[in-house]
């Protein structure tokens, strides 16, 4: 775990150097806003149109062989893109088959990476595992937004993403020295065919026949899971975009500048690095526990519309920030250990294309409210949607004792069509 830690910090600083140049590098090539985001939005199609398919390929395949495969094409992705950039051979039409090719692979890496991170743990110690997960990924944000600097102000934006491959390279290397802390579970995932001996049972052709769709199915029969995309999705649509509507509330009504935007992203990167520690502390965290910091981020997010200074505003976003990152956190624990381990695979790749729907659809609609009303009452509106709708679920689940309550799933637990044969 702590190599497969090491290897994440190095993989997520490779990722946010390139990130902080790529929209660079597309406006330099385009001189097009336009065609920036168009090349943001291919590279997110793969996760909403395959994302199904990418996590029932997971749920398939071999996970620590299909882990380094896909970090291996990731870093062969970005290194072409170094030699083009350096060659200057990198024009529109390549850039955006480019972004496509990653935004396929990534509908594997995803789930592979974050199910791969799980089995090298004890059962009880997962929450704490995906939340090293997040204090690794913010704390290689900051590590990785500050390099990019660094080496393009001395080598170029090529290497930027010359580190990136690299960074993919070195997880891929370290991916078989790593062993599985509870190799029954990771072996559950790929079902193998029976003994021909036995006939197969009509579990284990159940789960080995499984569609991509049928995975789906599965979410959308789990009212936790379905609670939890509702959740995010009223987030991402009324909130949650903070450097888009706090860039906006910082150089608007706040009469700042970048360097005071620079100040409310620092303290947005702190406080996710805060909660991704107590985030890490959780044991069980529930969709309730998940509704409640949602709840308190809206809130949050009422008082920055209404704040009158950047100092008032810098004291309000450390808490959103923490709220917000200790949700993901027992979000991811939920997604990844409420369904059985031979469909983790599947969950999280419809997770993924749920969340791709709100990634695509937030940005313009909260673009189109700032500009028809102002960015304080779309804060403060956005902020009192999200309480109503949170408060609503809780009025009407409330008749149910514990139903946002994180049960374990073990094999005995789950119903006769779901058991995977243990003969198999």
């Amino acid at each position: 775990m702590r190599w497969w830690t090491v290897a994440n910090f190095v993989s997520n600083a490779g990722t946010w150097m390139q990130l902080t140049v790529q929209n660079l590098l597309v406006l330099q090539i385009t001189g097009s806003a336009a065609a920036t985001g168009l090349s943001v939005s291919i590279q997110m199609a793969p996760g909403l149109l395959l994302g199904l398919t990418g996590g029932a390929a997971v749920d398939r395949w071999p996970l620590k062989l299909t882990a380094a495969v896909s970090q291996a094409l990731l870093g062969v992705v970005a290194l072409v893109t170094a030699v083009l950039v350096a060659l200057g051979r990198l024009d529109l039409p390549v850039l955006l088959a480019l972004a496509a090719v990653t935004g396929l692979i990534a509908t594997v890496d995803g789930p592979a990476c974050s199910l791969l991170g799980n089995d090298l743990v004890r059962a009880p110690d997962v929450p704490s595992a995906i939340g090293v997960g997040s204090l690794v990924h913010s704390a290689g944000r900051l590590a990785g937004a500050a390099l990019a600097g660094v080496a393009v102000g001395f080598l170029g934006t090529a290497a930027a993403y010359a580190a990136n491959g690299l960074s993919f390279v070195f997880v891929a290397c370290v991916i078989p020295f790593l062993k599985a802390a509870r190799p029954s579970e990771a072996t559950h995932r790929v079902v193998p065919a029976p003994a021909p001996a036995a006939p197969p049972t009509p579990e284990a052709v159940t789960a080995r026949s499984m569609s991509a769709r049928e995975g789906l199915a599965f979410f959308m029969r789990r009212p936790r899971l379905v609670a939890l995309a509702a959740l995010n999705g009223v987030s991402a649509l009324f909130g949650r975009n903070y450097s888009l509507t706090l860039v906006v509330l910082v150089t608007g009504p706040l009469a700042g500048d970048a360097g005071s935007f620079s100040k409310v992203s620092t303290v947005l990167a702190v406080g996710g690095i805060i909660g991704a520690v107590l985030g890490a502390r959780l044991r069980t965290p529930s969709v309730r526990v998940v509704a409640a910091l949602t709840l308190a981020g809206a809130l949050l997010q009422v008082l920055a519309g209404l704040a009158p200074s950047l100092l008032v505003l810098l004291v309000l976003v450390l808490p959103m920030a923490v709220a917000e990152s200790v949700g993901d956190t027992a979000q991811s624990t939920v997604l990844q250990t409420d369904p059985p381990a031979y469909m983790r695979g599947r969950v999280l790749g419809a997770w993924s294309s749920i969340r791709t729907v709100w990634g695509l659809a937030a940005p313009p609609m909260l673009g189109l409210c700032m500009e028809l009303a102002g960015v304080r009452a779309t804060l403060i509106t956005g902020g009192l949607v999200i309480a109503a709708f949170v408060t609503t679920g809780y009025l009407l689940k409330g008749r149910s004792p514990r139903s946002g309550a994180l049960i374990p799933m073990t094999e005995a637990a789950l119903p006769a069509r779901a058991r995977l044969s243990t003969a198999a």
